[in-house]
């Protein structure tokens, strides 16, 4: 698995989008709707290849059939940074080795570009949705290199987990990124970034 992106959640994508730019100082770019699981985003694009997205339900079409990716059915509460991705080259191989629960492939798409994704029939990831949604990009597509620089780099990454051994290990199997932290307590997750203008957090 490869750091793809991090994932800011909410009821509503403008709360999402609001909470991103309040939080980093700089405005997100448009970007689309979702097939398959009837939500939209916004994006916004880091340092090193990674990209932010705020994402939320779409009120412009109605309801999937299926519980949404993100576990965004059950999202309630203010928009916050809820859930990251990680991207994998063989998604059937990487989904072999991977914890109960981690998903299915399913082919989702936004404009033109198609790509998939690994969601479990309720819509959620192991360890309390702090495990990654694993991604699959087409070959030489993504979309970190359609987004405008903003100079924010990706500093620390923290999951907090109260079997923080538990998801340390099963991570260190597949992921080897010294931006990932693992700490003991009540479930949570905070991103610190490096911008023009200091360090920020979400």
């Amino acid at each position: 698995m490869q750091f793809d992106h991090l994932v800011v959640g909410a009821t509503a994508l403008d709360e999402a989008q609001a909470h991103v730019e309040d939080a980093l100082g700089v405005k997100m770019q448009p970007g689309g709707a979702h097939g398959v699981f009837q939500t939209h985003n916004a994006l916004l694009g880091l340092e090193e290849g990674l990209y932010l997205e705020a994402i939320a339900p779409n009120p412009a079409v109605t309801a999937p059939p299926r519980p949404r990716w993100y576990d965004l059915d059950r999202f309630d509460g203010p928009a916050r940074l809820s859930n990251w991705a990680c991207a994998v080259k063989d998604m059937s191989r990487a989904l072999e080795d991977m914890p109960e629960g981690a998903g299915t492939p399913v082919d989702v798409s936004r404009s033109a570009l198609i790509w998939k994704m690994a969601v479990s029939e309720d819509g959620t990831t192991p360890y309390d949705n702090l495990w990654p949604a694993l991604i699959e990009w087409p070959e030489g597509v993504h979309p970190a290199s359609q987004l405008e620089p903003t100079g924010i780099r990706l500093k620390r990454f923290t999951l907090v987990h109260p079997d923080a051994d538990a998801l340390a290990q099963a991570l260190s199997v597949h992921l080897t990124d010294d931006r990932v932290m693992i700490e003991e307590g009540a479930l949570d997750m905070q991103a610190e970034f490096d911008t023009p203008d200091g360090v920020r957090v979400l």
